[in-house]
Order: C-alpha cells, then structure tokens, then sequence
C-alpha cells in the first residue's frame, strides 16, 4: 500500500475520533495541566470552564462527549453542576469524572459518575478518559 493511501485510510478514523471534553475547574493553573494534557497525550479536544455558569454557558454552543468536574467549585458544588447538566435533554448521556480530595462516594455511585482522588495520577486520568469515552 503506497503511503498516500495509507494516509488516506487513515485520515476519517483520526476526524471520528476526535472528541470534545468540557472539563470544569477553578483553578485555572490546575485547568489549565488538564486541558494541555488531555490536547497533548489523546486524540481529544479539551475546553476550560472556570465555574458552573461558564461551564452552563458554554453547553449551550460547546457539545461535549465528556465532563471532567472538580467537586470543589465556587457558586455550587460538582454534583450540583452535574445534575443540571444532565438535566438537560442533549447532555443526559454524557459520562462525567468527578475530581476531589474529598469525594463524595453515594453521589456519585448514584448518578453512576466516575471519581478520581486529587492529586490524580495523569497516566491514570489519561486512561480512564479514554476508557469512558469509547
């Protein structure tokens, strides 16, 4: 097979795959490791929310197939942000990471939300994002 139609064969699984990530967290510089790591290390396109209406805001023109919420945010907590994105009738199938020191186990095994300790292991979170998104 010449390389040209290698690349060719290649070229609309690579488009398939790219996938939209919102992650919400507001510590930017913490937000903004994930947003480079997930850009970096996966096929994926990653998008920073720095709280809960930015993140409500940017749903409403973003189509995420991923959430990646800090459980510690401002206005409302993680659980909170994710019940009303999910209460929304495009975004109730979307899978969710909840990130904390301090998780809140019965919620999220309720809502079926995957939860990561903080400080999470990258090649872990890396993994996990993949294994949820295929």
């Amino acid at each position: 097979m010449s390389q040209e139609q290698q690349e060719q064969d290649s070229a609309p699984t690579k488009q398939a795959v790219v996938k939209t990530i919102l992650v919400i967290e507001d510590d930017v510089n913490i937000g903004d490791v994930f947003v480079q790591a997930i850009s970096q290390e996966t096929p994926h396109m990653a998008v920073l929310a720095a709280n809960a209406e930015e993140a409500l805001t940017m749903v409403k023109t973003v189509k995420p197939n991923l959430f990646i919420l800090d459980y510690q945010l401002p206005s409302i907590n993680g659980i909170e942000l994710y019940d009303q994105l999910h209460a929304m009738k495009e975004l109730e199938h979307i899978p969710a990471i909840m990130l904390s020191a301090r998780l809140p186990k019965q919620e999220l095994q309720k809502r079926n939300i995957t939860g990561m300790h903080k400080p999470i292991d990258l090649d872990d979170f890396l993994q996990l994002i993949e294994k949820l998104l295929n």
